[in-house]
């Protein structure tokens, strides 16, 4: 779903060029909501500064450090926990969309290195607590953890919901590429999300012009 592809050696040789690694960082789970859906998953993200949703990790400076290298230290900084993360974990290379706004305020092209990691349940918490205790970008750069729900509820709850909102970036496309790599939805499921999610925000753009009408309104009124 993400255009631009590149591999990791291609995107490596490229010259006058930024980069910058996110990782998905997952777990199964056998939790359910209110005692009766099931969660099946956890996946982390972040709500950033500029109030979009994002992934983990940042920009990384190849000629002090690897990618993985550079992400781990993203991480800490972010997460305020160590995580190696490996090549391995690699799962795609790609430019960045020309409007994601850390290449807008750069001559040079940036090209962003998706990675995703399996842990245990546990470490996902652990990486919440510190997030929202240890870590130096709490507060700053990051506002908050985020648990993507994959699961459906009636009336679009859920994960269709969660895709309404807004996101840095190629954030998104990465998500769906990873939900459906990871086999953590179904192709269908996925489809269903989607469809439901563009209603929603059909009906939120409907919401947000019947507020600015009545901002106008009262603005005029004072």
């Amino acid at each position: 779903m993400t255009s631009g592809q590149l591999s990791r050696a291609e995107a490596l040789v490229l010259s006058g060029c930024k980069h910058a690694c996110h990782v998905m960082l997952f777990s199964d789970t056998k939790a359910q909501l209110f005692g009766r859906i099931p969660i099946r998953h956890i996946i982390l993200m972040q709500m950033r500064f500029d109030g979009l949703l994002g992934f983990p990790g940042g920009l990384v400076n190849l000629s002090k450090e690897t990618l993985e290298k550079g992400l781990s230290r993203e991480l800490w900084e972010e997460l305020g926990v160590t995580l190696p993360i490996s090549v391995e974990d690699h799962v795609a290379s790609c430019y960045a969309p020309a409007s994601s706004s850390s290449s807008s305020h750069s001559s040079s092209r940036l090209i962003t290195h998706f990675y995703v990691k399996k842990v245990e349940e546990e470490l996902i918490k652990e990486v919440e607590r510190a997030a929202a205790s240890t870590a130096a970008d709490h507060g700053q750069e990051v506002l908050g953890m985020v648990r993507v729900p994959v699961y459906r509820m009636k009336g679009g709850a859920g994960l269709p919901s969660f895709l309404s909102h807004s996101f840095i970036g190629n954030a998104r496309s990465q998500l769906l590429d990873a939900l459906l790599g990871s086999n953590l939805v179904s192709p269908q499921e996925l489809q269903d999300a989607l469809a439901h999610s563009l209603k929603i925000h059909t009906d939120t753009s409907e919401d947000l012009r019947a507020a600015l009408a009545l901002s106008r309104e009262k603005r005029n009124q004072s």
